[in-house]
């Protein structure tokens, strides 16, 4: 459409170079608010950073009225982003851009954001008419979706609106898992590991033998598991007292997730209760604290829900094929629908995100304004 590409790149360069790892995005917010103060936009920030520790709260940006008779809708990006983020420096080549360094790039989810700032810059210069639109930025997404769930949805004016937080090309996700966190804390009974190893209970053994037991992976065609941290032991000549494993369960389908988070503390149960001394020497019993917490609902949108079909209708005037998916992760927007604030998640390119080998393409995120655009006229 109108996109400015050189100025979309120099948008996105800059926003990538400031760091913003969770809990940290302060200074990105402060650069939206002056960038969007510029351009005659409400901008506040709640006081969610009470809840999440961020040094800032989640920001939102109201446009006054574009001229055009249209339902409002609201854009959701987060500011924060994964480690290793201190330090970031953009390498381009071409129309690709990378990390020059050991960091990540930032494209996750700076991409999204900086396609919404030219989008407006546009809209804004060519005096083009658009429909009133939101902007929503969290903090805190990448560790537990912190920022929205503190997040108040009497904030937020449309009942509509697209999280710009997925890989991919002109890809709309329309499905998300709930996801469950798990923690198992497993007590034994210290012992010294040389003179009295008889009269302790290893409690990373426990643990060990029940993770040896557990469906991890790939359960079904809707469902993961996985255990990902453990910590435990204070040192190799003591018999470890404590440890803490933690995991998560996902899957499309609650009766599912349900089932397979009950398996996974009936193995854990069923070790530590079924203990047995060997020598009848140990000091004590082991003991099991067992604790689930939701991490996120599931997000399902029906293909006639009305952000559907205003993207599509924004894709047909652009010639554009959509491509709808059912993802595997969890988003801003699995919280939006669970507010009842309808929200589907766009494409924005970036790719091998989480990663420093990130990657993104301008023409990409150009594809990404230009539906945007789309999308508000």
């Amino acid at each position: 459409m109108d996109i400015n590409l050189e100025r979309l790149a120099s948008v996105f360069t800059t926003l990538c170079e400031i760091d913003s790892p969770s809990k940290q995005e302060g200074r990105v917010a402060a650069h939206l608010q002056s960038i969007f103060a510029e351009m005659g936009a409400e901008v506040s920030e709640d006081n969610s950073a009470s809840q999440t520790g961020s040094d800032c709260g989640n920001l939102f940006v109201r446009f006054p009225d574009g001229g055009l008779d249209k339902e409002p809708v609201f854009f959701n990006c987060h500011m924060d982003t994964v480690i290793p983020a201190v330090g970031v420096k953009v390498k381009r080549e071409g129309d690709i851009f990378t990390s020059a360094g050991d960091t990540v790039l930032g494209s996750d989810d700076k991409a999204g954001i900086a396609a919404l700032i030219e989008v407006m810059y546009t809209l804004q210069e060519k005096s083009i008419p658009y429909g009133p639109v939101e902007y929503v930025f969290t903090t805190c997404e990448e560790v537990g979706l912190m920022g929205v769930k503190a997040l108040d949805p009497s904030s937020i004016k449309a009942k509509i609106g697209y999280a710009l937080d997925s890989s991919g090309i002109n890809r709309v996700i329309v499905g998300a898992p709930a996801a469950k966190h798990i923690t198992a804390k497993i007590r034994g009974v210290a012992a010294h590991a040389g003179l009295s190893p008889e009269k302790g209970i290893s409690a990373i053994q426990l643990a060990a033998k029940a993770i040896a037991r557990l469906n991890l992976g790939r359960l079904d065609s809707e469902s993961t598991a996985n255990m990902g941290l453990i910590a435990g032991g204070t040192a190799t000549n003591i018999i470890p007292e404590y440890v803490v494993i933690q995991g998560e369960v996902r899957s499309h389908t609650l009766s599912k997730l349900e089932a397979h988070v009950q398996q996974i503390e009936t193995i854990f149960k069923d070790e530590v209760d079924n203990w047995r001394d060997p020598e009848s020497m140990a000091e004590g019993k082991p003991s099991l604290d067992f604790l689930v917490v939701e991490d996120y609902p599931v997000m399902k949108l029906d293909k006639k829900a009305a952000a559907i079909k205003r993207v599509e209708e924004a894709a047909a005037a652009l010639g554009a094929e959509l491509d709808y998916v059912v993802a595997g992760g969890g988003s801003d927007a699995n919280i939006f629908n669970k507010l009842g604030i309808q929200c589907a998640i766009l494409s924005t390119g970036m790719d091998k995100v989480h990663s420093t080998r990130e990657t993104i393409k301008l023409a990409d995120m150009a594809l990404t304004a230009d539906l945007i655009m789309a999308i508000l006229t």
